[in-house]
């Protein structure tokens, strides 16, 4: 345990993101009816192996995709969408799906955004908050127990998408505990979540100048709209803290046994 601490605790201090490393121009999906939709693939794990194209694709909310977006999509072969929003927010954006895929929320630990972001206009920065928000721990498991099994069940001649809204916080861990569980090291799973930064740019503008004319002070909005290494880095340490490593987590809370990792590991890298 002490080990797992000094090790994610000097990631957090001391790692030099090269953000360039991550960047593969082949990521990046042409859709214009979403933000921040990117392939998992290509990351090199500590096994020597690579995380397969075009399996597995996060993203943020996807109720404004196009028809030619949705066609992209079935050409991905893309049969299972995991949407990780409140029932509010699915109620004001609903997903448009590609033909024929699967469909399941998991709205665990959103029930109440719309209350947390009504304090929004008191803070004079957003750090602390943000980084309660990633080291909660209660809900991990009803939202991502499932987002795990599905992963186990999709058939090898289909890929999956995961979302939120902006496809950044609750993807983001989403992301991250996948990456972890197929071998890929904390240092690129760090750089793979601060890509949101890199493919959310305009948004984030849009999105901060939005909560400043709602009263938002802008370092406020700007600590919401992006993602920073130490939110991340929460999580982390609250499960180091309450379950002594990310490993017994997968094991006991996901509920993941070394077949089902090999399994992951089979159908998601090579």
């Amino acid at each position: 345990m002490k080990k797992s601490i000094i090790l994610f605790l000097s990631l957090a201090c001391s790692v030099q993101f090269a953000l360039a490393s991550v960047i593969d121009s082949t990521r990046a999906v042409a859709v214009k009816g979403a933000t921040n939709f990117r392939d998992l693939g290509g990351y090199e794990t500590r096994q020597g192996t690579h995380v397969k194209w075009g399996k597995v694709f996060r993203s943020g909310e996807i109720s404004k995709l196009t028809d030619a977006d949705l066609l992209l999509l079935n050409q991905k072969h893309i049969r299972f969408v995991v949407d990780f929003r409140s029932n509010d927010e699915v109620a004001k954006a609903k997903d448009r799906l590609p033909k024929d895929a699967a469909y399941l929320q998991l709205p665990a630990g959103s029930e109440n955004l719309s209350s947390w972001m009504a304090q929004m206009t008191k803070l004079n920065a957003a750090d602390s908050l943000m980084e309660s928000f990633y080291g909660q721990t209660s809900h991990l498991k009803d939202k991502y127990q499932p987002f795990f099994k599905a992963l186990l069940k999709q058939p090898d001649s289909s890929a999956l998408l995961f979302h939120c809204t902006a496809g950044k916080d609750r993807t983001g861990i989403g992301a991250a505990l996948l990456l972890y569980a197929l071998g890929v090291p904390e240092e690129t799973i760090l750089e793979d979540y601060l890509l949101s930064n890199e493919f959310r740019k305009e948004e984030n503008e849009k999105m901060v100048k939005g909560m400043v004319q709602m009263g938002i002070k802008e370092q406020v909005a700007k600590d919401l709209a992006g993602v920073k290494k130490e939110y991340l880095m929460a999580t982390y340490n609250a499960l180091i803290s309450k379950y002594g490593s990310v490993d017994e987590f997968l094991k006991t809370e996901m509920e993941l046994s070394n077949n089902d990792l090999a399994t992951l590991r089979k159908k998601y890298t090579n």
